[in-house]
């Protein structure tokens, strides 16, 4: 570009901090607005399998592979999938150097990305208020101070509520009728040796009619599980969800049959339960361009956590920054740029949801595990961030 255009992205998320370390690699400023409080202000949820054109294409543009490789989890590429009874049905493990898909914790991915900016590039305690377009094809970010800066682009990379996205759709992201519950394990292979028989040193499902549980193991012997079911956004209705053992209870009944070994993701977890509902945006979702203004990842097309969500947002963030280097103008960079990235989110939003309402039937019948052809071994799920706002 003839000037060096002044860049803002609100959000610093995975798909934010590609964007980033992509577009400093080739001399271009760019600040990220984030409003927590510093990177380890909390937890950053659990573990993502990174695809190979995806995700790894992004991390190779940002010139990151080899650390990724280095952090990364091959082995756990294995899954399993048991019925209700805890009966084996399925079990895959990838083949020795298969690097398909190796996991690694959403937390050290995003300190390798954080690690790689430039000193001062992340504005912590900088929550986005509203982003107002500039007649001249600029736009106005408006900080909650009350103070506002002006920018040649500015980024929503703000996650599912995002403050970017009203100025580009009305969109709002609604509850997809299934409600993921989180828990954890510690040290599990010596404190807690049948879950980590279950779970191996990958994934495991086990699954019946409208309701499953989900188990993935992160590094350090620590694993995260997925207490998922259909039904109401209010199941917790009258229940205190800061009461472990009341929820615990509440739950044990939506489960009651399953198998002893299974039911002990629900009784024997450590600390207390993480109530998330599933929000989803519309399909399609697309936007007329709005000059200096545009979307990644979950703040452009939110879907449910089927193995996608965060690959997609590494690979939206790298694009992007690609279309900004290789474009005379920024216009022009979000032409090249949302003729690709939105055509591919609604495909990848209708194959997620079509393999949701499989996958979740509305039925408790242990019919249709899963189908190969719906759920591909190594995509179930995108586990979520600890929160998402």
């Amino acid at each position: 570009m003839s000037t060096t255009p002044r860049i803002a992205i609100a959000g610093a998320g995975l798909g934010g901090l590609v964007c980033a370390r992509v577009l400093q690699q080739h001399g271009v400023p760019v600040t990220v607005f984030e409003r927590e409080s510093g990177p380890n202000s909390r937890s950053q949820g659990g573990t993502l399998d990174i695809h190979e054109d995806t995700g790894q294409v992004a991390l190779r543009a940002a010139g990151l592979f080899d650390r990724f490789l280095a952090l990364s989890r091959p082995d756990g590429q294995e899954w399993r999938l048991y019925d209700r009874h805890a009966t084996l049905i399925r079990h895959d493990q990838a083949d020795e150097g298969n690097l398909s898909r190796p996991e690694i914790d959403r937390g050290q991915l995003r300190t390798l990305l954080l690690d790689s900016l430039a000193p001062g590039t992340v504005r912590w305690s900088h929550p986005v208020q509203a982003v107002v377009p500039l007649p001249h094809g600029n736009a106005r970010l408006h900080h909650h101070d009350r103070t506002f800066e002006d920018f040649d682009l500015v980024i929503g990379a703000d996650g599912a509520w995002s403050r970017v996205r009203p100025v580009l759709s009305d969109a709002q992201p609604t509850y997809a009728g299934i409600t993921m519950v989180e828990t954890h394990f510690d040290d599990v292979d010596q404190r807690h040796p049948g879950i980590a028989h279950l779970v191996g040193a990958g994934t495991m499902s086990a699954k019946a009619g409208r309701r499953s549980l989900v188990m993935q193991r992160n590094s350090n012997g620590h694993v995260r599980a997925y207490i998922t079911f259909r039904g109401p956004q209010d199941w917790h209705a009258g229940l205190d969800l800061a009461d472990t053992e009341s929820v615990r209870v509440r739950l044990l009944a939506q489960y009651q049959g399953w198998d002893e070994s299974l039911l002990d993701i629900l009784r024997d977890n450590e600390g207390g339960f993480i109530n998330r509902p599933m929000f989803v945006l519309p399909v399609p979702h697309s936007w007329q361009r709005v000059p200096g203004i545009t979307l990644l990842g979950d703040a452009a097309h939110l879907m449910p956590p089927v193995g996608v969500g965060a690959n997609l947002a590494l690979l939206d963030g790298a694009e992007l920054a690609q279309a900004v280097i290789g474009h005379p103008t920024i216009d022009e960079a979000l032409d090249a740029y949302e003729s690709v990235m939105l055509p591919r989110a609604i495909d990848n939003a209708k194959t997620a949801q079509h393999m949701l309402a499989t996958l979740m039937p509305d039925t408790d019948s242990d019919d249709a595990l899963f189908p190969d052809a719906v759920w591909p071994a190594g995509t179930l799920p995108d586990s979520p961030p600890a929160h998402t706002s």
